[in-house]
């Protein structure tokens, strides 16, 4: 299991909440993911594996860890949410979308970064977060 996973169900647990199967086989794909997924993905992987998990605990449990913070549900412009978890350090990265076939990436730019933060001071506004969505087309759509 990884950091963010051990993290979570130990956070739930503090709460006095199980880590029932589902929860539990939600939460150790996506601390497995590099970038975020539809509950359908998580469901249809989970399913492959081999794991009995219907899509309605699937929904359940991403509400749960959102609501928590410690999931973070991203809009990339399709009217589908994706998840992927909040980590922990303020760590994060952001997204490009083909607009064509709907592949999705994580990419991070530590010069963006340092412009958002010089943004943040020039304009008074403290920001709660941020997350960069850029649309176009992939290599393989071009």
């Amino acid at each position: 299991m990884t950091e963010w996973s051990d993290a979570t169900l130990a956070t739930l647990h503090r709460k006095g909440l199980r880590n029932g199967g589902a929860r539990r086989a939600v939460i150790e794909l996506l601390g497995e993911q590099d970038c975020c997924l539809t509950a359908q993905e998580i469901f249809d992987r989970l399913r492959g594996s081999g794991r009995r998990v219907g899509i309605a605990s699937v929904y359940r449990v991403l509400d749960l860890l959102t609501s928590e913070g410690l999931l973070q549900r991203i809009d990339l412009g399709s009217g589908i949410s994706r998840y992927e978890p909040a980590r922990s350090g303020g760590h994060h990265h952001h997204h490009l979308v083909c607009d064509s076939c709907g592949k999705v990436e994580a990419f991070e730019d530590h010069a963006l970064e340092t412009a958002i933060h010089r943004l943040e001071k020039a304009s008074g506004y403290e920001l709660a977060g941020h997350d960069v969505v850029l649309h176009g087309a992939c290599g393989d759509c071009r």
